[in-house]
C-alpha cells in the first residue's frame, strides 16, 4: 500500500494528461485495500475536470470488465457535480456521435436523466 501511495505522490510531481487512460485501467475490483483504489480515485478527480472525464469515456468498456464497481464509484461521483455532469453528458454524446458503444450510450442516458431530474423546469406564463 505505502509503494502505491508513493508512486501516486512521485507522479503528482509531474502530472501528464496523457496518463490519465492507463491510471483509470488501474482499477480494480479484486484489490483487497478498498483504501488504495480511493486514493486512485482522489489522484484521478486532481486533473483537470475534462481532461478526467474525457480519460474516463475513453477507457470506460475496458474499464468495466476489470473494476465495474470503479466504475459506477467514478460515475456517481461525476453525477453528482452538475458542471462535471454537463461536461460528461456532452462528452459521451459526442464519443458516441464518433464511435457508438452500448456502454457509453447507456451513461450519457444516464446523465441526461440525472440532469432533467436535477434542473427545475420552466413553468409557462400563462
Amino acid at each position: 500500500m505505502t509503494a502505491f501511495e508513493n508512486a501516486l505522490a512521485s507522479l503528482a510531481d509531474r502530472p501528464q494528461d496523457e496518463d490519465l487512460p492507463d491510471l483509470h485501467l488501474i482499477l480494480d475490483d479484486r484489490c483487497e485495500q478498498p483504501e488504495v483504489m480511493f486514493g486512485l480515485i482522489h489522484f484521478l478527480e486532481s486533473f483537470d475536470v475534462s481532461a478526467q472525464i474525457q480519460a474516463f469515456v475513453t477507457v470506460v468498456p475496458q474499464l468495466m470488465l476489470v473494476a465495474s464497481e470503479w466504475t459506477r464509484i467514478l460515475h456517481h461521483r461525476i453525477l453528482n457535480d452538475g458542471d462535471a455532469c454537463r461536461l460528461y453528458r456532452d462528452i459521451l454524446h459526442s464519443s458516441n456521435s464518433q464511435e457508438p458503444n452500448f456502454v457509453r450510450q447507456l451513461l450519457e442516458e444516464s446523465a441526461s436523466y440525472h440532469l432533467n431530474k436535477r434542473e427545475p423546469k420552466l413553468a409557462l406564463a400563462r
